[in-house]
């Protein structure tokens, strides 16, 4: 047992070591003793400067009320209060806050006298959780208007796909048509950094263009943006494939190399003479075309590597080929992006160009629709989750018959 001198040295210790402010009040909860750092924090050289005081003569009046309240209940009913987080609201206005523990204080026969108390000064953390939460709002809210510019951009670049087709002869029906065009766009985000147009070019020539910039989101996103930019700017090259994609190249070159953007871009653009079935392409970094000949087989409409050249913007001075191929009635092109043949299946196996050839394939003769619709089943078939991981993009046509 601690005899009442070594209760008394605890005591004081505690008092005087304690970093906390302890204080002891009476039951109009004046303060009748209080320690070092207590007296500290009230701006007060000695803790004897305290006593008799209360907390209206240091706080503002709406937390004073409330602690008064809190220490009149402990009293009433000996009920503690445990580890509760206060906001201090000062005289001048000042706030802090403190972690307090307040109890009922007894005298030796167990009737409750006044209570007592130790406050830890909590006022940085909690600062920092404001920071925090601050910065969090912020965020969300930078973040929100992000995926609204995101999903608006999204949109307009939607806006940037074909919406009709150039018809050939010119305002002629369905049934009379000479060229039946088609496309697909199968959004994985977004923003995508694929893209494809038909045009004309004259009353007998079409030209179709499809590019893929490396990346998604609205970096790859932008250089679409960019190269359909350039696209109108030399259009008075539309009819030669390959320096129209010389021309594009040059002039991406000095955008896309930015540090701030560093991108990608592959593309072929591909010009069908109607009057005579002549194709002309010309390829820059970008997968093949393939060749449907009607009901027959499929080919690629260029084998070798003469019929490929570099990506756009990444050699100076770029030279593409321009090959020239002969179609027929009933015969069908199609060109697509890299995401068509990338998905994977459960072991992640790629689809590969292979199977995607072979699909083609099984499709000659098909109607364009059901071309298209066979290329996009086959690789869903064998991917992972019946989902593209990529964006796609698909565009093509189906000849039906030479202009007279």
């Amino acid at each position: 047992m601690l005899s009442d001198m070594d209760e008394a040295t605890l005591l004081t210790n505690l008092m005087e070591k304690s970093s906390d402010g302890i204080y002891f009040k009476d039951m109009e909860s004046k303060f009748i003793l209080v320690n070092h750092a207590c007296a500290n924090k009230h701006k007060y050289a000695s803790p004897d400067q305290m006593i008799g005081k209360n907390d209206f003569d240091h706080f503002s009046r709406e937390h004073a009320e409330q602690a008064y309240a809190d220490e009149q209940r402990i009293i009433q009913t000996g009920i503690p209060l445990s580890s509760i987080e206060e906001k201090e609201t000062w005289e001048d206005g000042s706030e802090t806050w403190v972690s307090t523990t307040k109890m009922p204080l007894r005298d030796e026969a167990g009737s409750i006298i006044g209570t007592f108390g130790i406050s830890r000064d909590i006022t940085d953390r909690k600062q920092a959780e404001f920071r925090v939460r601050r910065y969090a709002e912020e965020i969300s809210a930078i973040k929100e208007e992000m995926e609204n510019d995101v999903v608006m951009a999204g949109e307009l670049q939607k806006s940037f796909f074909p919406s009709t087709y150039p018809d050939y002869p010119e305002g002629a029906p369905p049934e009379d048509r000479c060229v039946e065009f088609l496309h697909r766009f199968n959004l994985n985000s977004d923003v995508s950094g694929d893209y494809c147009a038909i045009n004309r070019i004259s009353d007998h020539e079409a030209g179709i263009f499809l590019c893929e910039v490396g990346g998604m989101g609205l970096r790859a996103a932008l250089g679409t943006a960019l190269i359909r930019g350039i696209m109108q700017e030399i259009s008075d090259l539309a009819g030669d494939p390959g320096a129209y994609l010389g021309r594009m190249s040059m002039l991406l070159a000095p955008l896309l190399r930015q540090e701030s953007l560093q991108l990608s871009a592959s593309a072929c653009y591909m010009v069908i003479d109607l009057a005579t079935g002549e194709i002309c392409t010309a390829n820059a970094g970008h997968p093949m075309p393939i060749y449907l000949r009607d009901g027959y087989a499929a080919e690629w409409l260029c084998k070798g590597t003469t019929c490929v050249g570099p990506a756009l913007a990444a050699q100076a001075d770029a030279h593409y080929n321009t090959v020239v191929h002969q179609i027929a009635p009933g015969d069908s092109v199609v060109m697509f992006s890299d995401g068509l043949y990338r998905a994977t299946n459960k072991i992640d196996d790629e689809y590969g160009l292979k199977r995607l050839f072979d699909s083609a394939h099984s499709l000659a003769g098909e109607s364009l629709i059901d071309i298209f619709d066979g290329l996009e089943g086959d690789a869903l078939a064998f991917s992972r989750d019946g989902k593209f991981s990529d964006d796609v993009c698909i565009v093509g046509f189906r000849l039906n018959k030479l202009m007279s």
